[in-house]
């Protein structure tokens, strides 16, 4: 920076200001300021900045599965928000795996981001205590972080759009109503099967409910085992979205039945009939999270936040088939 400052016959400061965009610099000054630093091939030395600031300028991102649409919006959004502040973003897939979770955040923290996005694959957060008393932001979404710890949440009503999607059957004439969720640990899935329950009522059959890991093989022998039941299912609620493709290809050849979906997926509205499903927002949700955290990255010390978006059933038809 000195010997741009002597190229173009400036002070020091002037030189800074040219370079960090600060105002109170003649255009033609700031002018020769650029061509001295483009002759000289100067760069900002990123480091030293760090070490004045005491920030970073990253923020980092822990989801589930960056191949997951749902998760490939939320990331999207988080993204734009981040760069909207002149930040970068780090982000990695915890694959449902509770050590990687920890291991990615503890990756972020040891090249000091400023703050934290983290879909949770545990239920144990005490390890960011650390984190959290040195300063670091931190804001969760999708899942709440595990108990004892508080911080900002933004979450889906996932208990009330399976509620939805429970009555839209029943509301069709159906009372044989299965449900095929991902695996019971995870809190959406959780939610999403008490939201199923609770709408039945005393028509729940715990005989018509399968939760685990999504795969056609898997699903293919759950759907056997309840259609050979003395009363099988006449309608289906899948848990996400990767639930219902599982679902919608073990079910092909095979006898129709009504599908109500969670969580819209590419190229729904265009099967026939169009799958039924209950729409959640990953870009508003990621958006939401995001902005509380630079809230909080701002000085806003008040208490944590617990935020619910609402959800919306979407009908195209293959939740409209009668029994």
């Amino acid at each position: 920076m000195k010997d741009v400052a002597t190229a173009a016959g400036v002070a020091l400061k002037t030189v800074s200001r040219v370079v960090n965009g600060e105002p109170g610099v003649h255009p033609a000054t700031a002018e020769r300021v650029r061509a001295a630093i483009d002759r000289l091939g100067y760069s900002r030395n990123e480091s030293a900045r760090v070490l004045r600031r005491g920030r970073t300028a990253t923020i980092g991102l822990v989801i589930e599965d960056v191949a997951d649409p749902f998760y490939a919006g939320l990331s999207r959004a988080v993204e734009e928000v981040v760069i909207a502040h002149d930040c970068l973003l780090l982000s990695g897939s915890s694959g449902e795996e509770p050590g990687r979770e920890r291991e990615l955040v503890e990756t972020f923290c040891a090249r000091r981001v400023d703050g934290l996005i983290i879909v949770p694959a545990g239920d144990d957060h005490t390890y960011l205590r650390p984190e959290l008393e040195a300063g670091t932001k931190v804001a969760f979404a999708d899942r709440p972080p595990g108990a004892g710890l508080a911080a900002d949440t933004v979450l889906a009503d996932n208990a009330g759009g399976a509620g939805q999607a429970v009555r839209h059957l029943l509301e069709h004439g159906h009372h044989r109503i299965a449900f095929l969720g991902d695996a019971p640990g995870i809190f959406t899935a959780a939610e999403r099967h008490r939201g199923y329950r609770d709408a039945l009522g005393g028509l729940y059959d715990a005989r018509l409910v399968a939760m685990r890991p999504p795969a056609p093989e898997t699903m293919r022998a759950d759907l056997e085992r309840m259609f050979a039941l003395d009363r099988p299912p006449t309608a289906l609620f899948t848990g996400n979205g990767r639930c219902t493709v599982a679902a919608l290809r073990a079910l092909a050849g095979q006898r129709p039945v009504a599908l109500v979906g969670f969580d819209d997926f590419e190229l729904a509205d265009l099967l026939r009939p169009g799958v039924t499903v209950v729409v959640q927002d990953p870009a508003w949700m990621g958006r939401v999270a995001a902005e509380l955290l630079f809230r909080r990255l701002r000085g806003d010390v008040g208490p944590p936040e617990h935020i619910q978006l609402p959800v919306r059933l979407v009908a195209r038809g293959s939740g409209e088939l009668p029994p």
